[in-house]
């Protein structure tokens, strides 16, 4: 890893510091840069080997950070592997579509646990209603109604999250990481895995081909 000239370790892009419960309550102003409800798409010239490449939706942007979740890259784990492993059992009226969808790695932060994007609706005993479209869920409530068939109509479920603490992402951006746009939910949910990137970039209003490495807003 490299060090700054002071000897400290240089952040991990998408990984906090100090690992903590995503909706721990917190009382923290929104910071002057809010990109809640926006898509960070890696630059191309990005070589992290984990975040090389991706689009993460940010869930969350406050005073103690930023909370997102990478939506391109999926594990080799299915809905239905997923749920054998909770001890959950499928209700006949799930559909063949959702028990196949892959669940993706959203990130180095708590890779061992699950979370779901998800359209709102339900109650759950641990979700963050991001905006009138996108929840955000840590619960395992949430698993528990689509095994039942009852489940959110739209969903993500990934592995872990990303995570940056105060600042850390800003400064990442100011090196041309990443680029920012606002997220739209048809490439969250709709669009397949595989075309989320250029589907993300598309919505910059430019053509890929002319990406260089610059920051970019949208």
């Amino acid at each position: 890893m490299k060090k700054t000239k002071a000897g400290q370790p240089l952040p991990t892009p998408g990984l906090l510091q100090e690992a903590a419960d995503p909706l721990a309550p917190a009382a923290a102003a929104a910071p002057a840069l809010n990109l809640a409800n926006h898509f960070l798409i890696a630059m191309p010239s990005m070589q992290d080997p984990v975040f090389g490449g991706t689009v993460v939706y940010v869930c969350e942007h406050n005073d103690n950070g930023v909370l997102g979740v990478v939506i391109n890259k999926p594990t080799d784990m299915t809905m239905e592997t997923l749920f054998e492993r909770v001890d959950l059992e499928l209700s006949s009226d799930v559909p063949r579509s959702v028990v196949d969808e892959p669940i993706m790695f959203g990130g180095p932060v708590q890779d061992d646990r699950g979370f779901v994007l998800h359209t709102p609706g339900a109650r759950f005993s641990s979700s963050l209603t991001v905006t009138d479209e996108v929840a955000f869920t840590t619960s395992i409530d949430v698993l528990e109604a689509v095994a039942r068939g009852t489940g959110p109509s739209r969903m993500l479920v990934s592995i872990g999250y990303a995570g940056w603490s105060p600042g850390q992402l800003e400064d990442e951006i100011s090196r041309n990481g990443w680029l920012t746009v606002s997220a739209d939910t048809r490439i969250l949910f709709d669009v397949p895995v595989e075309e989320r990137y250029m589907a993300a970039i598309k919505l910059l209003g430019f053509d890929p081909l002319m990406l260089a490495s610059e920051a970019g807003h949208a």
